[in-house]
């Protein structure tokens, strides 16, 4: 799987493309580490070009949400194929992670929630 790393502002977003799969994640982990080692806190997850995850991919979103979480961070997931968000609403964790259709939409909650 392939990562590339852009920033907005504040936000830093991360365009994955490839299988998001057990031995092909490695380098998801380190992004996410070095993400939050760069002082972001607020990370949005592009999934645009992910053709396959596995529960070993899924187990790295949730790692990564987790270690984004003990820092007061952010992390939000954007442009999801009907497959991811099946097996999100399977594994039920639909409930746990913010998921937007569009980029524009993900950024704009970001801002909606400094308002408050």
């Amino acid at each position: 799987m392939n990562i590339q790393e852009r920033k907005l502002n504040d936000i830093t977003v991360l365009d994955l493309d490839g299988t998001f799969a057990l031995g092909g994640h490695a380098n998801f982990k380190h992004q996410i580490e070095t993400t939050i080692t760069s002082g972001s806190r607020k990370l949005l997850i592009n999934l645009a070009k992910v053709s396959y995850m596995d529960s070993s991919g899924l187990g790295e979103l949730i790692s990564g949400y987790t270690q984004m979480q003990r820092v007061s961070g952010k992390m939000k997931l954007f442009n999801l194929n009907k497959r991811l968000i099946q097996l999100l609403v399977i594994t039920k964790l639909i409930t746990v992670f913010e998921t937007f259709d569009s980029e524009s939409a993900a950024i704009s909650s970001f801002t909606a929630e400094a308002k408050l």
